[in-house]
């Protein structure tokens, strides 16, 4: 080839990678971001952020996940769905956020930051943010009943992978006693199972999935990957 055409050549596929680049990012698809409601039936300040997440489980960029708590079922109503594992996942976001204690309603944020009653008004600008924030992320997928991680970037501390089990449709509940009393408590995603599968350490790594008990055939499963320090969540699949 004589040179000019040879350089010619060069040239062009020079200026031909960063378009390719630019395409595949542009379709890469976009993890969403997970949103961690912790609230009560038995809590009156709380209604208003049910109402909240139900319109953010609406947004295909948003994964909505309700956790319902134990520790105000003392109040006069003991929570239908609340679970003490659901209390222990908030006890631990607030030692990674640095929190004096626990509340509710309390929304968590891709498991790096966190809003209450009184910032409704922020989460579409905390979601966004969140969203700018997403890293590469291993990639994850379900083979014969086991989950498979590939290598990544480790977080500083290590990072776990988690599975939930939740509920599809909104889940209605008429409160008859507490500070809610009279009232119909509506959840929407509100989370029926959490099971810790094991830690992560950035290279390939395989879990076995629990089955689903009978009752919970018609559940929706999400496993979530996130760092064991930071909470911060690294990874989504859904299922």
């Amino acid at each position: 080839m004589p040179r000019p055409a040879l350089l010619l050549a060069l040239l062009s596929a020079c200026l031909l990678v960063p378009f390719a680049g630019a395409a595949d990012a542009k379709t890469a698809p976009r993890r969403p971001v997970v949103v961690e409601l912790y609230t009560s039936q038995g809590c009156a300040a709380c209604t208003t952020t049910n109402a909240l997440v139900a319109d953010l489980a609406e947004r295909k960029d948003v994964l909505a996940l309700t956790f319902p708590v134990d520790y105000w079922d003392y109040l006069g109503w003991k929570d239908t769905f609340a679970k003490p594992d659901f209390s222990e996942r908030q006890r631990a976001y607030q030692k990674a956020l640095g929190l004096r204690e626990v509340y509710t309603p309390q929304l968590v944020i891709d498991g790096a930051a966190q809003m209450g009653k009184t910032m409704p008004d922020r989460a579409p600008e905390m979601i966004a943010a969140a969203a700018k924030d997403h890293g590469p992320a291993p990639e994850m997928s379900v083979s014969r009943g086991r989950l498979i991680v590939g290598p990544g970037r480790l977080p500083a501390g290590g990072a776990e992978v988690w599975l939930v089990r939740y509920e599809g449709q909104p889940q209605e509940t008429q409160v008859k006693d507490g500070e809610n009393r009279g009232l119909t408590v509506i959840y929407r995603n509100v989370a029926r199972e959490l099971v810790r599968l094991g830690s992560w350490a950035g290279g390939t790594k395989t879990y076995a999935l629990p089955k689903p008990e009978e009752d919970d055939a018609d559940l929706k499963t999400v496993i979530l990957l996130q760092g064991r320090t930071s909470g911060r969540i690294l990874g989504v699949l859904k299922r």
